[in-house]
């Protein structure tokens, strides 16, 4: 494999060269790989323990290998899509969000464990023995008990049913239901997590709202809005989706665009409108445009 210049691209060199290795049987030396992507070994020792946490890896005389169980079963694909969940799925324009949830493991709940959507990658240094209890849960469908830090004090949530991690534009997140309501915990202020023997059946539709939605917010009550988009910035929206579900709706001739969005979180849509303003220009419902507009009043008033 040619190697390349920019920093992100050999990084991306690195990582599936790696995974190579790992899948043909191979034993992983950091001081011998540090020499030869010419990388320190501490370098080496993140990809190996931050972004390949996902990996079934084996440390043995301080050298990593592959699980017998795992050799020769990783494909391109598949090491398109390790390279994406270690942050760097930018890099591969060739990614959609649809490949990201085929089954790669030879375990398959462990695989149904992750959606990632977004390029970035969230530190989870001090958080790893949490995330993989947050994924045996998953696998095995178990209560949880957290502990969460909101609004700068603690809240105990005491009957958790988790559904999956989402990587979201870099921040990593527990989908789950609480109180009948589907949500989402940030990984990072979660302070205890305690799994509970009992265990629940996953509703299928729930899993089915997760797997369609490129957000991190759901419900019953999706709000879709309508948008012009002017044509000096519609590249932007034709080159990935910058709004929760977003789909062209139309393109008009003079090159701007009629977009949609849906979203249980009016607030976040408005946010994300507000950051594109003069560009973007809300359609309907009526509702929303009123209530814009009466935020960006306020902002004008001293």
């Amino acid at each position: 494999m040619k190697r390349r210049t920019s920093t992100h691209d050999t990084l991306v060199v690195r990582l599936a060269q790696m995974l190579v290795k790992l899948n043909q049987g191979e034993k992983l030396d950091p001081v011998s790989l540090a020499q030869e992507f010419g990388v320190n070994r501490r370098t080496i020792q993140r990809d190996l323990n931050e972004r390949f946490t996902y990996l079934p890896l084996v440390k043995t005389n301080g050298k990593y290998h592959l699980d017998d169980n795992y050799l020769g079963k990783l494909n391109t694909k598949d090491i398109e899509k390790f390279a994406t969940m270690a942050g760097i799925k930018g890099l591969f324009p060739n990614l959609s969000d649809q490949f990201l949830n085929d089954v790669f493991s030879a375990n398959e709940k462990s695989s149904q464990s992750f959606i990632v959507k977004g390029h970035d990658y969230e530190d989870l240094a001090g958080k790893e023995l949490l995330f993989k209890d947050l994924k045996l849960a998953i696998q095995n469908h178990q209560y949880l008990e957290v502990l969460y830090e909101k609004n700068h004090e603690l809240t105990s949530y005491r009957l958790v049913l988790p559904y999956k991690l989402i990587n979201h534009k870099g921040v990593w997140y527990l989908a789950a239901v609480e109180q009948e309501k589907m949500k989402t915990f940030s990984i990072t202020k979660m302070r205890t997590v305690h799994l509970k023997q009992e265990t629940f059946i996953p509703d299928k539709n729930r899993e089915l709202e997760l797997l369609q939605s490129d957000g991190i917010f759901f419900g019953s009550n999706q709000l879709k809005i309508m948008l012009k988009v002017e044509k000096n910035i519609a590249t932007y929206f034709r080159r990935r989706k910058l709004l929760p579900n977003q789909q062209i709706e139309q393109e008009l001739e003079d090159g701007s665009l009629i977009v949609s969005a849906l979203s249980a979180n009016e607030f976040h849509l408005l946010a994300i409108v507000r950051y594109w303003i003069p560009f973007v220009r809300i359609l309907s419902p009526q509702s929303s445009i009123v209530k814009n507009q009466q935020i960006l009043k306020g902002y004008l008033v001293e």
